[in-house]
């Protein structure tokens, strides 16, 4: 027998439904606190079915919120030493389709728990069961460092602003990165009037700032046009300054962290593909998790939203775009790698060349290098495999000997499609329709002229016309 346990998780509470593998309520909504009691209650109706069932099986997940459902993916992991139960966490997005697709208008906690729990019985193919709280762990801490970064660059924007009053000449030296022997100048220098009346000699102990270049921005200090000049905009320039400097030494520790204690073999192989360097491929394994939950790359791709999404209509194909569904964790990897190995790596950068040559737009030409990308990933880890380019060439070769005899198939069978009824360019149809039906007739023509040898009737109208 197989009874399954869902739980809705809100800030302090559960919600908890049993249902059977028949999706027949066992037990109906109770809820529980996230205390002790709370917890010791939750061991003793499991213990109950346990007792009353023997060789029961036990499944139970909890939707993914944030961090609420941590005490109760603990506790019941906790169980699985007396109990035959399994625990997962659940995509809130998947149990939501699932409780659509129900046709469930309302939405209260019962009624999410009651969804978790149709959802494990409706997909099993999409839940991980028993996964390594070590790798969750790992997620959070690498999602700490992310928001690091994004603190780092809202921070580096307001220097920015503040800079561009107090000293705008230093801006020319902030690009895309802030280097640090210029948060140094700042701090000790943090509005151009400080800067006119430093000694050059003492600013180039500064690393990487030589003397001929301080004597330079002494000099230029000097005919500065800044505007903050008083002792409030020194202190806030050498405070946020500061606050950059201690964001760049935090990353860079947590980061060591992470990398001493995530030990994976797919890192080296991620790693082989140039453009992939530790930090990428340490996100990409943390974001995937197992390989084995896509059975196809295709799963993979969609999950991420990097698929191309549309609506067709008629003779109307609207609105092809990438559809950015999923984690955006994962698309931002993608992109930032693609951007790198457009420069570094030859296959990357061809592909790029090739999509803007046929007319497409940068970033959609980008978008299509992170799709490339995401199917190389894929390959590497299903296969445990370095990446190798003959291997990636012989692929693309079978592909595009598919997509022929596929297109050959197609139209030597076009009037499958239809299924009762021939084309008809008579009908009243559009133009563009009328089109595809007559393009349709000559293909015929060509298919059956070079299967028996003769001449069909549009045939013979053509060479009556040369004639």
């Amino acid at each position: 027998m197989k009874l399954y346990l869902g739980g809705d998780v809100s800030k302090g509470y559960t919600d908890w439904v049993i249902l059977s593998d028949k999706k027949q309520t066992v037990l109906e909504n109770f809820q529980l606190d996230d205390t002790y009691e709370g917890h010791c209650k939750l061991y003793s109706t499991i213990e109950a079915y346990f007792d009353k069932y023997p060789g029961l099986e036990m499944y139970a997940a909890v939707e993914s919120t944030g961090g609420y459902e941590n005490n109760w993916v603990h506790t019941l992991k906790s169980y699985q030493k007396v109990f035959n139960l399994k625990v997962a966490r659940v995509n809130p997005a998947g149990v939501n389709y699932n409780r659509r697709a129900g046709m469930k208008r309302n939405v209260t906690d019962a009624i999410s728990a009651l969804s978790i729990a149709e959802y494990m019985i409706n997909h099993p193919e999409n839940i991980i069961y028993d996964q390594d709280e070590k790798w969750k762990t790992l997620c959070r801490h690498w999602n700490f460092v992310e928001m690091q970064k994004k603190q780092r660059v809202q921070t580096i924007n307001q220097l920015e602003t503040i800079l561009y009053c107090a000293n705008p000449t230093l801006l020319r030296f902030k690009k895309n990165k802030l280097p640090n022997w210029l948060l140094e100048l700042i701090i000790k220098c943090p509005t151009a009037g400080k800067l006119a009346h430093s000694k050059p000699e003492k600013l180039a102990k500064i690393s990487f700032l030589t003397l001929k270049k301080a004597q330079g921005l002494v000099a230029e200090a000097t005919q500065n046009i800044a505007s903050a000049t008083d002792r409030n905009s020194e202190i806030l320039v050498r405070q946020i300054a500061r606050q950059i400097k201690a964001f760049d030494e935090n990353i860079k520790s947590q980061m060591k962290l992470i990398e001493k204690e995530f030990i994976c073999p797919g890192i080296e192989i991620l790693k082989s593909f140039q453009g992939i360097d530790t930090t990428s491929a340490i996100g990409i394994l943390l974001e995937i998790g197992t390989i084995e939950r896509f059975p196809t790359v295709k799963g993979c791709s969609c999950f991420y939203g990097l698929h191309p999404k549309f609506k067709q209509s008629g003779d109307k194909i609207i609105g092809v775009r990438m559809s950015k569904q999923g984690s955006k964790n994962m698309r931002k990897i993608l992109f930032n790698i693609a951007k790198g190995a457009i420069t570094s790596n030859p296959l990357i950068r061809d592909l790029y060349q090739k999509k803007l040559s046929e007319g497409m737009s940068k970033m959609a030409a980008i978008g299509v290098c992170m799709h490339k990308i995401l199917r190389i990933i894929y390959g590497m880890l299903k296969n445990n495999q370095a990446f190798d380019p003959s291997i990636d060439k012989h692929n693309n070769e079978r592909s595009k000997s598919k997509q022929q005899e596929k297109k050959q198939q197609e139209s030597a069978n076009i009037d499958k499609s239809r299924r009762y009824q021939k084309f008809d360019a008579t009908a009243p149809i559009s133009r563009k329709q009328i089109k595809k039906r007559k393009e349709h007739d000559l293909s015929q023509c060509e298919i059956s002229s070079q299967s028996t040898g003769s001449i069909c009737p549009s045939d013979t109208k053509i060479l009556k016309v040369k004639h």
